[in-house]
């Protein structure tokens, strides 16, 4: 029973892993943003676990990665494929979606198979720095919490937000003590040539507003900019 299930698990991994890497078009990439405006919108109006709009307000940048796969068998190996976008200030808004990964391994007594879709929100400078080096640990490099939830969080709680990120999740799936302590999120650079073209880093899509804005795009600032109350 042992050793199929191990196979079995093994697959998952292997399958999971070559098809996070594999090139995708351009329209898969749009894709991608759309897949993300859903899980964002749908983790803002969840009925008393939303994301508070009043922690949106105050992020610095906001990372969504849907169908976020941990595989366990002794070992956990997790990936995802996301966007990230960094709020501008003059004028007020959202940039363009940078194309990041997220994987992240683990050990300990773990067995299962669990899917998420995370929202990472960063909260300080020193969060932003970090997500624009080449690659940045969760928990390791930035301080890492999971975020307060309720719709009618308000901005007066008293509540402290030294982590640099703060991290939601929705998760479907058995697998005990799932955690993002430890998970890495690097620019995903092949997705990123593809969708926005040559040439271009996280900071130019970030900071110089080059690359590509579809209509997909700016739906999902627009939902961004709705929950700040733009």
């Amino acid at each position: 029973m042992f050793k199929p299930l191990l196979a079995f698990l093994i697959l998952d991994i292997f399958i999971i892993c070559s098809q996070a890497y594999c090139a995708s078009s351009f329209e898969e990439l749009d894709e991608r943003i759309a897949k993300c405006n859903l899980v964002l919108n749908s983790m803002l109006n969840m009925p008393d676990s939303a994301i508070p709009r009043d922690i949106i307000k105050r992020a610095r940048a906001v990372a969504i990665f849907p169908n976020f796969v941990k595989i366990g068998m002794l070992v956990g190996v997790g990936y995802g494929n996301g966007v990230a976008l960094m709020r501008l200030k003059d004028p007020p808004g959202w940039s363009r979606p940078v194309f990041f990964r997220m994987k992240g391994g683990s050990f300990g007594l773990q067995m299962g198979v669990q899917s998420a879709d995370i929202v990472i929100l960063v909260m300080s400078e020193k969060g932003l720095e970090g997500l624009l080096e080449d690659k940045v640990t969760l928990g390791v490099d930035v301080s890492l919490a999971g975020g307060p939830i309720g719709r009618d969080l308000s901005a007066e709680t008293n509540l402290r937000f030294d982590a640099a990120f703060l991290s939601y999740s929705r998760a479907r799936g058995l697998f005990a003590g799932m955690s993002l302590t430890g998970a890495s999120l690097e620019s995903d650079t092949e997705a990123n040539l593809a969708y926005h073209g040559e040439g271009l880093s996280a900071q130019d899509i970030f900071f110089e507003g080059k690359g590509v804005m579809s209509e997909r795009g700016k739906m999902l600032t627009k939902t961004l900019e709705d929950a700040c109350g733009n």
